[in-house]
């Protein structure tokens, strides 16, 4: 048995939807540094550009807005247009929405699902031809949903739409799973807790506060998110089907809670 190469990603294409910051920007910097070449995509040009020239030159800027089905068939249009097959879709691109109940609107619920549940079904099918393409026994091609914890879990604050859509498509990475093996495509989920980004402001802003409730005393770092999606798209995560990986320093397996005993 040889690990030395286990965790290499050299010669595989990855696509990286909502790639220009956060948790998105983390996995792209991991999966350059072990050797793939890296497409990011999200909804600002100007921004998917000063990402990738950060990133360096096994970074690639594909802006486009996947909110849509027909923004999901243009990206991947513009990807057939320079690979011909795809080993690794991240499918990052998140939205959420915070209202109180009784005031939560229409669009707050459409626009959450329509990019966290609805995009990840139908760019991963409009891409299903250059996954199947870069797709083997020995090595199987790769999708991994960026679910949360918020799927497992919740939190404090009236995000429902959020919580609803997280929850599905954790249970869709299954249910695609399911059908996606059969090409040697595998697909699997990573449920983030506590990092620091635009989406999570909480942690960005009050990462000390956030720590406390933490089991493991500290929010997320790169690394962290980095070294989860370099397992599952490596060869080390070649057995891994279906399944949601909680990234959260113990907070949802391994909090305690208050006793109710007098």
């Amino acid at each position: 048995m040889d690990t030395t190469n286990l965790f290499r990603l050299d010669g595989r294409v990855a696509l990286v939807t909502g790639g220009s910051r956060g948790i998105g920007k983390m996995i792209a910097a991991g999966f350059i540094a072990q050797g793939a070449k890296v497409y990011i995509s999200s909804r600002k040009a100007a921004a998917c550009e000063e990402t990738a020239a950060q990133l360096g030159p096994n970074c690639i800027p594909l802006p486009q807005d996947v909110s849509s089905v027909a923004g999901c068939k243009a990206l991947a249009e513009q990807f057939a247009a320079v690979e011909d097959g795809l080993d690794i879709l991240v499918n990052n691109a998140g939205a959420a929405w915070g209202e109180p109940f009784e005031n939560f609107p229409e669009i707050g619920w459409d626009k959450v699902m329509d990019l966290n549940v609805k995009s990840p079904f139908f760019l991963t099918q409009a891409l299903y031809a250059p996954l199947k393409a870069a797709a083997s026994r020995e090595r199987p091609a790769k999708v991994i949903n960026i679910t949360s914890i918020d799927g497992q879990r919740l939190n404090p604050w009236e995000t429902y739409s959020y919580h609803a859509s997280k929850s599905a498509l954790i249970y869709l990475t299954k249910r695609m799973a399911a059908r996606l093996v059969q090409d040697s495509i595998n697909v699997t989920s990573i449920a983030p807790g506590a990092f620091a980004s635009e989406m999570n402001k909480a942690a960005r802003d009050h990462g000390e506060t956030i720590a406390k409730g933490i089991p493991a005393k500290r929010i997320g770092v790169d690394e962290d998110m980095a070294g989860t999606a370099i397992f599952l798209a490596s060869r080390a995560g070649d057995y891994v089907v279906g399944d949601t990986i909680t990234v959260d320093g113990g907070l949802v397996n391994a909090a305690l809670g208050t006793s109710i005993d007098a």
